[in-house]
């Protein structure tokens, strides 16, 4: 099942993945529901946030990266076809997608049984936000997962 934010349509606007550690926006979560229960339409706000340092160190690793980067650009059918694209080896590639998959930034999409599944962003785009201090000017380092 595609994710509801997946981008199908072409020409649709340009979408930011936010990705966060510690805690998320929650003023722009609030800022969001406050315009549906207003009736009003509210700006997509994709977001993940993660609470340990090594989810967001498998997020900003080179390789992983080249794969996002090669999935928004390319839109590959397979991923046989993203193992070529990024010159890699198809097992070392799929290893690196199934756990972009578990950090919740892709998702396979399938043709039916026995048919290749397609690896899908339905972003353009990834900012990373990561505070030096908490909010009540503490260090983030005691963040637990």
């Amino acid at each position: 099942m595609a994710n509801p934010g997946t981008n199908t349509d072409e020409t649709t606007e340009h979408r930011v993945m936010h990705i966060r550690f510690g805690s998320g926006n929650t003023e722009r979560v609030e800022e969001a529901l406050a315009a549906l229960d207003a009736g009003e339409e509210s700006e997509p706000y994709l977001e993940r946030v993660y609470r340990d340092v090594e989810s967001l160190h498998r997020v900003t690793r080179p390789k992983n990266l080249e794969l996002l980067r090669t999935l928004a650009r390319e839109r590959p059918e397979s991923i046989r076809e993203t193992a070529r694209l990024v010159g890699r080896d198809v097992a070392q590639v799929h290893r690196n997608l199934e756990e972009l998959e578990k950090l919740d930034l892709i998702e396979f999409e399938s043709a039916g049984p026995g048919k290749p599944k397609r690896p899908i962003v339905w972003y353009d785009e990834i900012a990373v936000e990561l505070p030096l201090t908490a909010e009540d000017g503490t260090s983030e380092d005691h963040v637990e997962a």
